[in-house]
């Protein structure tokens, strides 16, 4: 699985490994911003507080990868990578 992706993303095995560290660097980082965030507006995780976290940390996401990809050295990446994405989402041509 590993080797697939490398070789789909062309890069090295230190490049994939930051690239990694990156992923879960940013995921952490927006779960732990997106949680206290919601510690000021809600006092208890009750259904209200997951229909805010979801659409939150969907939006949260992409800021903290590239922000944590700047350290990493993999900003270039990552804004690539999202880049693709939103085209994805926007029904455009990769």
């Amino acid at each position: 699985m590993f080797n697939k992706l490398k070789e789909k993303w062309k890069v090295g095995w230190l490049q994939f490994t930051l690239i990694f560290c990156t992923f879960a660097l940013g995921g952490s980082s927006c779960a732990r911003l997106g949680n206290y965030l919601l510690s000021f507006i809600l006092t208890e995780k009750s259904i209200l507080y997951w229909i805010i976290y979801v659409p939150l940390i969907t939006l949260l996401w992409p800021v903290c990868v590239l922000i944590i990809s700047i350290p990493l050295g993999q900003f270039e990446f990552f804004k690539n990578y999202l880049s693709r994405i939103w085209n994805k989402i926007k029904g455009g041509v990769q």
